[in-house]
């Protein structure tokens, strides 16, 4: 028990140091190439960040679970739109800032998330539908990079782009080491403990995959590079619901149980209309909301842990 928490601790330091230097070389890159610090944030680190749950989705499809990816990816989504921004909220000590920018590239937000809950109704993800889900999340990232690109003369262009590139790669693979090791330390741990396969797969699976956007989104935030830290999570939530599930049926169409649609799914999407809505009212996630989202957190926990027991 001992080593399994030595290594949980070790692997927590990894997280903390990749996300310290993605958030410094992001906000670099972001002025390479002329980008804002949202899309950086929306599509360069986000699809960084979806590597754990990615590598969990693939590997679970594989071995002919797919299912177990697919609640997975929901309930990180759950945990990401409410526990992840209410953390940070907490320990920033202050409320979130919100660009117009942000507004309204995500109004169309809560009904794309809703998109996997339609073609799931059935119970049931065909390969027509996952490549149908990738085309529609690789879509609206290329829209969402498009609209967010700003011109400028080439004689004041960043020429370090490449090395601040590369330097954020680096980065983010420690950060992402540092994540699978926490899950899979942790995981071991639970299991020591003799603690329910439930809750480790809801607490340990799939708040361990979001500890990427966590410890990025905080140091973003601590340097007042909100945009970025928003961009991260929202882009995670998108990726997961759409191209990653996606992913998941292409490789292996598969049946699931239905109440993952009608629990989780719905509670992914729920999530996300508070979220923006919060977001949306002064373009600022205040205290007092970044708590309504932890209760609403704590309920999903809840109904999850009923559900499923």
């Amino acid at each position: 028990m001992l080593q399994n928490i030595f290594f949980l601790a070790v692997s927590l330091f990894l997280v903390v140091k990749g996300a310290t230097l993605a958030t410094k070389y992001a906000a670099r890159l972001a002025e390479s190439f002329n980008l804002s610090k949202y899309v950086v944030g929306f599509i360069i680190i986000s699809i960084i960040s979806i590597l754990p749950e990615a590598f969990i989705g693939i590997n679970s499809a594989i071995t002919g679970i797919p299912a177990f990816g697919l609640g997975t990816l929901f309930g990180s989504n759950v945990s990401d739109l409410t526990f992840v921004f209410a953390v940070i909220v907490a320990l920033a000590g202050r409320g979130v800032k919100i660009e117009s920018k942000i507004l309204k590239n995500n109004s169309v937000y809560p009904f794309l998330l809703l998109l996997p809950l339609i073609l799931g109704i059935d119970g049931y993800y065909s390969r027509a539908e996952g490549l149908a889900l990738i085309i529609i999340g690789l879509i609206f990232y290329y829209l969402a990079f498009r609209n967010s690109v700003r011109k400028v003369a080439p004689e004041i262009e960043n020429k370090d782009g490449w090395k601040n590139l590369g330097l954020l790669i680096f980065s983010m693979v420690i950060l992402l080491a540092g994540s699978h090791y926490t899950v899979t330390s942790a995981a071991d741990l639970a299991n020591n403990l003799g603690i329910s396969s439930i809750l480790i797969g809801m607490l340990i699976v799939g708040l361990g995959t979001t500890m990427p956007e966590l410890f990025f989104s905080l140091k973003a935030i601590k340097r007042r590079d909100d945009s970025l830290a928003v961009g991260d999570i929202l882009g995670t939530v998108l990726a997961d619901a759409t191209i990653l599930v996606g992913l998941i049926a292409l490789i292996n169409p598969f049946a699931f149980p239905i109440k993952i649609i009608y629990v989780t799914g719905v509670f992914m999407v729920l999530a996300a209309g508070i979220l923006l809505y919060f977001m949306s009212t002064g373009r600022f996630l205040s205290k007092k909301e970044s708590r309504i989202l932890f209760v609403i957190w704590l309920i999903f926990i809840l109904v999850e842990f009923f559900v499923n027991r």
